[in-house]
């Protein structure tokens, strides 16, 4: 699948014409100032970035979040604050997940980095944009990790992360508007199932499905494709239906592609495209979805209907 190009920021010009002064050492963006200050949602970037313009990037991220330390000290305090709570028979990660739960330990959750994790690499740190969403960055810490657990996370990205954020971890950080916590399984649940379709042949069709879209190549919840997919695989469960149907029909899931809609002259609105290959006749069948992807939050423009290639 084609990936659209990524243009990198472009510094705006002065009044007279010259380029925009470099910002000196001292207004290097630190940990503290990077939330307020480096807004990828604003038209102009803060006089710590340079003035520097740029149009937001939109991130819709499936992955899972775990906490960092960003500095010695910072895990130095946290041992001292867990010596101090009461964690006996609590394991490693149970005891994480209490004290940074207590609210008089609220100073250490916003201290650390949160890191966005996705098919195993580090992907993005995440920052809320309203400082009480932090409960859910605390909440996301589940106290009884499962392999099956994931974050889903809405917002924009931003610049990569200076050095001292997070102990040398250099990715882009996302500023997040929402964020919510689920595993594999609930979601499998949550989906209506259709009445003729036993449950032990609708459970294998939608977990593949849901697997394919996460496993596909650098599906970092970025590019338009990617929240597309991201946004139908938790929100449309239309997709799955129709999944365990063609199954049930013998056919293979053979591709799932994503292309601009013939209606986004003004809006950015993708189609996509999933293909059934019948195993005993070879015959293909498609069916589309269009998605409305232009700003933070995607939504469906058209049903899933068939689709025929013009």
């Amino acid at each position: 699948m084609e990936q659209p190009e990524v243009k990198e920021p472009l510094a705006t010009e002065s009044a007279s014409g010259d380029p925009p002064a470099r910002p000196a050492a001292s207004a290097r963006p630190t940990t503290s100032s990077l939330a307020p200050q480096a807004c990828p949602m604003c038209g102009a970037g803060s006089a710590a970035n340079g003035g520097a313009t740029f149009a937001p990037t939109f991130v819709y991220a499936i992955g899972r979040i775990e906490p960092r330390f960003p500095r010695p000290s910072v895990e130095k305090e946290f041992v001292q604050a867990t010596g101090r709570a009461d964690t006996n028979g609590l394991t490693d990660r149970q005891a994480t997940q209490k004290v940074l739960s207590q609210r008089q330990n609220r100073y250490l959750a916003r201290q650390l980095c949160w890191v966005m994790t996705i098919e195993g690499l580090e992907t993005y740190i995440l920052v809320p944009r309203d400082p009480t969403d932090l409960d859910l960055l605390v909440e996301a810490l589940r106290p009884t990790p499962s392999p099956m657990d994931l974050d889903c996370v809405i917002g924009a990205r931003g610049p990569i992360a200076p050095l001292e954020m997070c102990n040398g971890l250099m990715v882009p950080i996302v500023v997040f508007d929402q964020l919510y916590s689920f595993d594999r399984d609930a979601l499998m649940k949550a989906i209506p199932r259709p009445e003729k379709t036993p449950i032990k042949e609708f459970a294998p069709a939608a977990e593949e499905l849901f697997d394919r879209i996460m496993q596909m190549t650098d599906n970092a919840g970025a590019t338009d494709e990617h929240r597309a997919l991201n946004y139908l695989a938790v929100r449309y469960h239309a997709i799955y239906t129709k999944a365990a149907e063609e199954f049930a029909a013998n056919a293979s899931m053979t591709a799932v592609d994503v292309h601009p809609s013939p209606l986004s002259a003004t809006r950015k609105v993708v189609d996509v495209i999933f293909s059934y290959t019948n195993r005993g006749t070879d015959v293909v069948e498609k069916f589309s979805v269009r998605v409305d992807v232009t700003e933070e939050f995607p939504f469906l423009v058209t049903k899933l209907s068939p689709y025929y290639d013009r």
